[in-house]
């Protein structure tokens, strides 16, 4: 817990008020939840828990944004209302942490576990420094339960923490760190910029944005296992799915399925009729957007999303989805593979809202990217880059069996070996001397 709390507080110490807070009114909500007579007291506590968890994190994240919204509304009817926007710094990680300790009050509303008596380890629950400011956003049944457990060190499970580590760094350093100036100077230019570098640099920051926040999760649940804790899988070689449902099951799958337990079946799910789960299903993916950033341009690519998802609803499939992406043979069938492409140009489209600074600068990209397209701009791609793309995807998918590509622990010791130096001299040699922030760190 004291070290969360540091590692929380090098950031700014002033916002550990605001994570200590946030903690200690849940957990004696939940002490109360425990004992409450009735389900309306149990529905009061949680109500309190919502309006202070999701109001702070409205206040700090979308108060300006909403505020913003408003005035430009007003001044286009011609509508005077001064500036109505706060100065604030968003904490990092709050959007992490409150869906952590929120999980813990919806879970005992539902009934799902009992109160944890032990206020240390509900506050080292909410503040776990590997996974604190960027996730996997776990669920307080799955880590309470561990934390109680007597503290043992495993020597197996630590290796294998420290290859997943080696993994994540990997795929931070030497992918999305190399790919990401390419892709910031050329959407600086959306509007002169040649269509083929502009295709190119969606494709670059959709893998960008892939090793990078993947790349977290490993170094968090890497660095977990190092304490004998275990925290849930966030990615499943995502880009390898056939469609959008298993797309979604295999991306971010910590907060996909929290909107999905706490919001979606809240909202009734597909209990109800077609019309009513388009709705839930829009409802979802508009709040999933919302959460990543106050920016329209979140909204907009969570309803990209959500009319993906519109097929799945209307026309379920009884096809089944290979646990293993692609099947356990080295190639996929000639159909899987076709799918996979159709998903993972569909799904890279949608990036362009992702990164866009606003929904202008998205349309910049789309319209230089279908108008001025040139087979020039195509040839003048960085060859390097993408030698070395090809080869991180054929090593993705080499280890999509596993729950990283750097689970090699039966491999004979000199080639693990040859693996760590090799790979570690290339993270020396390309390592930045600068300041290279996760792109998460900003949600």
């Amino acid at each position: 817990m004291v070290a969360s709390y540091v590692f929380y507080g090098w950031w700014d110490w002033r916002f550990l008020s605001l994570i200590l807070a946030s903690s200690l009114l849940d957990f004696m909500l939940g002490q109360h939840m425990q004992r409450a007579s009735s389900p309306k007291r149990k529905r009061r506590l949680l109500t309190i828990s919502l309006l202070a968890n999701l109001g702070t994190l409205g206040i700090f994240k979308y108060f300006n944004f909403f505020a913003g919204s408003f005035v430009d509304v007003a001044h286009s009817v011609g509508l005077d209302v001064g500036t109505l926007t706060i100065d604030v710094i968003l904490p990092v990680g709050i959007s992490f942490y409150t869906f952590q300790t929120l999980s813990y009050t919806l879970d005992l509303y539902k009934g799902r576990m009992q109160a944890h008596d032990s206020l240390l380890d509900f506050l080292t629950f909410v503040a776990f420094f590997p996974q604190l400011v960027a996730g996997p956003i776990e669920r307080a049944a799955n880590l309470l339960d561990q934390f109680e457990q007597p503290r043992t060190f495993d020597a197996v499970l630590a290796h294998d923490g420290a290859r997943q580590m080696l993994w994540g760094f990997t795929k931070k350093i030497l992918i999305a760190d190399r790919v990401a100036p390419f892709v910031d100077a050329t959407y600086a230019q959306a509007t002169t910029a040649d269509g083929a570098t502009l295709a190119v640099a969606t494709f670059f920051f959709s893998v960008q944005i892939y090793a990078d926040f993947s790349g977290y999760s490993d170094i968090a649940i890497g660095c977990a296992k190092l304490f004998n804790i275990k925290l849930m899988r966030n990615f499943a070689t995502p880009y390898f799915s056939t469609s959008i449902a298993e797309f979604w099951k295999r991306w971010h799958i910590s907060l996909s399925t929290w909107f999905g337990d706490y919001v979606y079946i809240a909202l009734g799910g597909n209990r109800c009729g077609k019309g009513m789960q388009l709705r839930n299903i829009f409802i979802v993916f508009l709040v999933s957007g919302l959460w990543h950033g106050a920016n329209w341009t979140f909204v907009a690519w969570g309803a990209v999303h959500a009319l993906l998802y519109i097929p799945v609803v209307m026309t379920p499939t009884k096809r089944n989805q290979d646990i293993v992406p692609g099947g356990e043979g080295l190639l996929p069938s000639v159909a899987d593979g076709a799918r996979m492409f159709a998903l993972f140009t569909i799904v890279t489209l949608a990036w362009v809202f992702f990164r866009a600074d606003s929904i202008a600068h998205a349309v910049d990209v789309f319209t230089g990217m279908f108008t001025r397209f040139s087979v020039a701009g195509l040839l003048a791609a960085p060859k390097g880059v993408l030698a070395l793309l090809g080869a991180f995807f054929v090593v993705d998918w080499l280890g999509r069996a596993r729950h990283h590509a750097f689970d090699v622990a039966h491999w004979p010791r000199p080639a693990r070996w040859m693996l760590y130096w090799a790979v570690g001299a290339l993270l020396l040699q390309f390592a930045p001397f600068g300041e290279a922030a996760f792109i998460y760190f900003q949600f």
